[in-house]
């Protein structure tokens, strides 16, 4: 097993996989830039490691900085978490190079199915099902036009090295293509350094499926079954879930099967998730198309709805494959029990298009509540920067029917209070008691269509304790507004103390 293991990363995920580790006596090491002095992981940790000023390039994406860490606390392995440089292929060779076990797939595996477009062609070679689409050898904007032309409109138009939605644009007609190519092709090469585009069809109204699979040196590559992630924003995750509530037997087996499939045709190792587009426009959902879409090669953020259904530890099982061990289960051994859902809390303003903010945590109380998990890595008082992406913590329910856990994680979000800075809260209520979602009618554009309702702004009363925080922060009291001081018996009584 793994000695000492440095955690690349910050936040919820760092905290996320120091108590994985707690439990199994590894020592972690973490990085910290200027701006995380201070942070939860960093006080969680055996020892923290510095590693430049705030901006991620010069310090979490940068890798000599990071490998240098992580040879001076004389670590065994290195985490990378999810984002940063988790998808990485040469950071991955970069710990291999130095002698360090990397938690996740190999460099070439993590290249190969980097590539959306080595990808496909890997999975149609493979016999697993890809979207109608073109690759065209030439790149100029002439010959993607063309391509444009042969898949049909609507077309999409997607970076090899995308990610998060970027690089990607929507083509209507053919007046649209050559703008758009040229919109996508500078995001792409923005992001990830690489303009590479091909075309896929636009499949209308689809789901998007993830499953989870994990495979080890010893020949065993297992499923932890489906997530349904369909209710997204700028194609990233909103509100995740497993089982699908759209996914009956018959249909869920074809698409592990092929998910295995997809993993062992690219000699897979450690945990990752095979992602598919699913059209269940027709009256037979057991025999409904589905396309691959992409494989993350890492931890998912949303992994924590697979473990709650599933009753594992999937940081656990990343770090005994990294140390060359079998998997701790077999695929028999594997049930959903109940249903799992989790709602991201963002650091953000939906009322003025979903702005990221920043600010200090002035009030931060997470809720405890039964059949309810909160990955979190941050404290009340923190401060949330600039500088990363807003996820403050991700509340997950889990219960018998997806019913009782929809109406806990509502519970639970109502049991949220935050303040200093805005947050997506209420806006995820609204997503969670819209009568579609709970009715399980949702896909990839139910945000596109139901988002402006949703997140127009909602004039409540205050709840008392807002105004009690309020009060407490900025030593007023309102006339009129009620705060924990006029109805606490302790400040009612002089010469009393608790």
């Amino acid at each position: 097993m793994i000695r000492r293991l440095l955690i690349a990363n910050r936040g919820e995920i760092a905290v996320r996989i120091i108590h994985t580790c707690r439990e199994l006596g590894i020592e972690t090491v973490v990085v910290f830039s200027d701006a995380d002095r201070t942070a939860l992981h960093v006080e969680l940790a055996d020892r923290a490691m510095p590693i430049g000023p705030p901006p991620a390039l010069q310090s979490y994406l940068d890798m000599a900085k990071v490998i240098d860490a992580a040879r001076t606390s004389e670590a065994d392995a290195v985490h990378p978490g999810y984002g940063f440089l988790s998808q990485s292929p040469a950071f991955a060779a970069a710990c291999a190079k130095a002698g360090l076990i990397f938690v996740g797939p190999p460099a070439d595996v993590m290249s190969r199915m980097g590539s959306k477009i080595e990808a496909r062609q890997l999975m149609e070679s493979s016999g697993v099902p890809v979207v109608p689409g073109a690759v065209p050898a030439d790149q100029s904007d002439a010959s993607l036009a063309r391509a444009i032309e042969r898949v049909g409109f609507p077309a999409l138009i997607k970076a090899s090295k995308g990610g998060g939605g970027k690089g990607m644009r929507i083509v209507e007609s053919p007046a649209d293509a050559v703008d758009r190519l040229q919109a996508a092709r500078r995001e792409a090469q923005a992001a990830f350094g690489d303009g590479t585009l091909y075309v896929e069809h636009v499949i209308e109204r689809p789901h998007h499926i993830e499953v989870q699979v994990i495979a080890d040196e010893h020949g065993n590559t297992l499923h932890v079954f489906e997530r349904e992630c369909s209710v997204q924003r700028r194609h990233q995750k909103v509100i995740e879930e497993s089982p699908s509530p759209n996914v009956t037997p018959a249909l869920r087996q074809r698409l592990t099967d092929s998910a295995i499939v997809a993993a062992r045709a690219s000699s897979y190792r450690n945990a990752g998730t095979v992602e598919f587009l699913v059209d269940l426009s027709g009256p037979d959902r057991d025999q409904a198309a589905f396309h691959f879409l992409e494989m993350n090669t890492r931890l998912q953020v949303e992994h924590g709805v697979t473990e709650q259904v599933a009753g594992v530890d999937l940081v656990r099982a990343q770090l005994v494959v990294a140390a060359g061990e079998a998997l701790p289960w077999r695929q028999t051994e594997l049930i959903q029990r109940g249903h799992s859902i989790e709602a991201r809390v963002y650091a953000e303003d939906p009322e003025h298009g979903f702005l990221p903010q920043a600010g200090r945590l002035l009030l931060y109380r997470e809720p405890r509540l039964p059949g309810v998990r909160i990955d979190s890595g941050v404290r009340e008082g923190d401060e949330i920067p600039v500088h990363y992406d807003p996820l403050i913590a991700k509340v997950i329910a889990h219960a018998e029917t997806r019913e009782l856990a929809v109406a806990r994680l509502i519970a639970a979000l109502r049991a949220f209070p935050v303040l200093g800075i805005i947050t997506n809260i209420p806006f995820l209520i609204r997503v969670l008691e819209h009568p579609r979602f709970r009715a399980g009618e949702i896909h990839t554009g139910f945000l596109d269509h139901e988002g402006a309702s949703l997140s127009e702004p909602v004039h409540e009363p205050m709840p008392s304790f807002v105004s009690a925080a309020i009060a407490a922060a900025t030593g007023s009291h309102e006339p009129g507004i009620a705060t924990q001081l006029d109805w606490d018996p302790w400040t009612q009584l002089s010469g009393w103390r608790p």
